[in-house]
C-alpha cells in the first residue's frame, strides 16, 4: 500500500530551487525526527561535551502548574494533529496545489508537519508525576529496546512504501529531470500484509512502551493514540476513493493496527 496522491510534472517552479527546497525540508525532518526519538525516550545526545537535545517529554521546557501544562500540551497536540491530518487529505491537496506548485506540495507538507512537531516539543510542559516506574535494570533496558524498535519499525515501514516519495524528494527530483511520475499502484509489501498501518503501529509502540510513565508522557501517548485512530478513518476514506475494491478487500483481510485481529464483516 502507498499514499494516494500523485502529482504530474509541472514547470511552474525552478528545477534547482525545487530540489534545494525539497532537500532542505527533508534534512529538517531528519533532525527533528532524531529529536523526537530523544524527546520521547528522555534521552540525551552529547556532542563535544554538550547535550544538544533542547528538552524531553519529562525534562526541560517551560514550567507551570499542572492545569496550565495540561491545557498547553493538549493545545499543542491538537494543533499538530490538525495540521497533519488536514494537509494530508486529497481535497485539501487539490485546493492547495492551486497556490503551491505541485512538485513541492509534498515537501511543503513535510516542512509544515516538521515545524509543528518541533514547536510541540519546544513548548511542551513536562508533568512529571509518576504513573508507573519499572524497577530492575534488565527489565528497563528491555522496555527501552522495544520502544526503540518501534521507531526503527516506523522508519523501515516508510522504505517499504517508498521513503523518498513519502517525504517529497522523489517529486522534486522528477521535476528537475522533467519526468512525469506514473500514478500510484496498489501494493502490499512485506508486513503491510499483516497490518494496514505499520507506521502508526510503530509510533504507538514507541510512545507506550516506557519503563517510566509520567502524567505528561501518558497525556502524550493517549492523545496521539486518539489522533491516530481518527486519522486512520480519514486516511482510509481517501484510500478507498483512490483504490476502490482493491483497498476494500485489503481492509477486510488485513487488521488495522494489531496483527491477528481481523476486521468484522
Amino acid at each position: 500500500m502507498t499514499t494516494i496522491e500523485r502529482t504530474a510534472h509541472t514547470p511552474t517552479i525552478g528545477r534547482v530551487a525545487g530540489v534545494v527546497y525539497g532537500t532542505a525540508a527533508y534534512l529538517l525532518f531528519l533532525i527533528v525526527f532524531l529529536w523526537a526519538i530523544a524527546f520521547v525516550e528522555n534521552a540525551t545526545i552529547v556532542l563535544g561535551g554538550t547535550d544538544i537535545v533542547p528538552n524531553t517529554i519529562d525534562s526541560g521546557g517551560p514550567t507551570s502548574s499542572t492545569a496550565i501544562a495540561l491545557l498547553v500540551n493538549l493545545a499543542l497536540l491538537t494543533a499538530f494533529a490538525t495540521q497533519h491530518s488536514v494537509m494530508a487529505r486529497a481535497g485539501f491537496k487539490r485546493w492547495w496545489t492551486r497556490f503551491v506548485p505541485a512538485p513541492i506540495e509534498r515537501s511543503t507538507y513535510v516542512f509544515a508537519a516538521t515545524t509543528c512537531l518541533a514547536a510541540l516539543m519546544w513548548w511542551w510542559h513536562p508533568i512529571t508525576a509518576t504513573v508507573w516506574d519499572v524497577s530492575g535494570t534488565v527489565t528497563r533496558d528491555l522496555l527501552i529496546g522495544v520502544s526503540l524498535a518501534g521507531w526503527l519499525f516506523v522508519l523501515a515501514s516508510t522504505f517499504l512504501i517508498n521513503h523518498f516519495d513519502l517525504f517529497g524528494l522523489r517529486q522534486v527530483v522528477a521535476n528537475a529531470r522533467g519526468v512525469t511520475l506514473p500514478p500510484y499502484r496498489f501494493v502490499v509489501p512485506l508486513w503491510y500484509g499483516f497490518v494496514r498501518h505499520p507506521i502508526y503501529l510503530g509510533f504507538l509502540v514507541a510512545f507506550w512502551v516506557a519503563p517510566t510513565m509520567t502524567v505528561g508522557h501518558l497525556v502524550f501517548a493517549s492523545a496521539t493514540t486518539g489522533f491516530v485512530l481518527l486519522g486512520i478513518q480519514l486516511e482510509e476514506r481517501d484510500l478507498v476513493r483512490s483504490f476502490g475494491a482493491d483497498y476494500v478487500a485489503y481492509r477486510r483481510r488485513a487488521p488495522m493496527l494489531i496483527p491477528g485481529v481481523r476486521r468484522r464483516a
